[in-house]
């Protein structure tokens, strides 16, 4: 037992170590009264740290061009785009994911987000999942993840167990891979393809990295899947013309949408997207080129950009 308590010990002396050279654990010095302070002024500080945030991600944009530009090349050719972290990443992956659907009508397996401890752990924290750098290779596997797949590891550390064993995994599977870390130098990052590592500091609760960490986490997500499908024609400029209509609001967003593409009427709208079963793209096509639903059809099926398509089809 003594034997086994002192290796043990001497895991978690390696990982204080690990730990303490994070800018993410450093403690504030400034801060140590925090718990002393007024609510207005915990309040003022907090949103002055937020606002360090986007200055951070600023300096890394040409590595979150380059990761957009191979991502959206991978998914034209059927790869799908998988995020996997532990905690709050994992969770921030599974919700970039989930968005993605309704908003720009991909089918729920192109972009996926696999979190540590499985999907209760969306709800309810799993902590020690994260330290099985086995078990993030096996959700992987279980994904089948191919040469065509891109794999977003997510840490804040950078230095996560489980999304280093997932992103040697995808490495071994010839999957694009891309590092997403809160501190330089990651351990994440060591044979990446791409590695995007947005220094945010020390948080105002030390460690906490729920906080700047997990807000500069959402900001690169909110970019790689957003660009990436701007990139793969599912925008029409900045108007969403993918987007799936779910529900009441979305059917109104759709109509909406038709109209400030084309100046159509409300009328014009309903009625295009009626007979064109709900696709904007193609209701959009019909109105603007006078085509008939199946013509418009044929038109967007022929390539996945409704400006190529516009183009193609000439003047009414």
């Amino acid at each position: 037992m003594s034997d086994i308590f002192n290796i043990t010990r001497g895991s978690r002396e390696l990982l204080r170590d690990e730990l303490s050279a994070l800018t993410t654990e450093a403690i504030r010095e400034d801060l140590r009264d925090l718990d002393t302070l007024s609510t207005l002024r915990i309040v003022t500080l907090m949103n002055e740290q937020d606002q360090t945030v986007p200055p951070a991600v600023a300096a890394v944009l040409p590595q979150i061009a380059a990761a957009v530009d191979d991502i959206a090349e991978r998914m034209r050719q059927g790869g799908r785009l998988i995020y996997i972290g532990a905690g709050t990443p994992g969770r921030l992956g599974i919700l970039d994911a989930s968005e993605c659907p309704p908003t720009f009508n991909t089918d729920p397996s192109q972009v996926v987000g696999v979190i540590a401890g499985g999907d209760g752990a969306i709800r309810i924290a799993v902590e020690n999942a994260e330290d099985d750098e086995q078990g993030g290779a096996d959700a992987l596997a279980e994904l089948d993840v191919r040469a065509a797949d891109v794999v977003v590891g997510i840490s804040a550390s950078g230095r996560t167990p489980y999304v280093v064993g997932a992103l040697g995994f995808a490495r071994d599977r010839g999957a694009l891979t891309v590092a997403l870390a809160c501190n330089g130098g990651s351990t994440i990052g060591r044979g990446a393809d791409h590695v995007i590592e947005v220094v945010v500091g020390p948080e105002v609760i030390a460690g906490s990295t729920r906080l700047k960490a997990a807000t500069a986490q959402k900001l690169v997500l909110n970019m790689l899947s957003t660009i990436t499908m701007v990139r793969l024609g599912k925008t029409y400029g900045n108007i969403m013309v993918d987007l799936r209509a779910t529900n009441e609001k979305l059917r109104a967003r759709a109509e909406r949408t038709v109209m400030l593409a084309t100046e159509c009427s409300a009328a014009q709208a309903e009625d295009a997207l009626a007979r064109s079963n709900g696709s904007v793209k193609t209701a959009i096509l019909m109105v603007l080129r006078g085509l008939t639903a199946d013509q418009a059809t044929t038109a967007i099926s022929a390539t996945t950009s409704l400006r190529e398509a516009l183009a193609t089809a000439g003047p009414v």
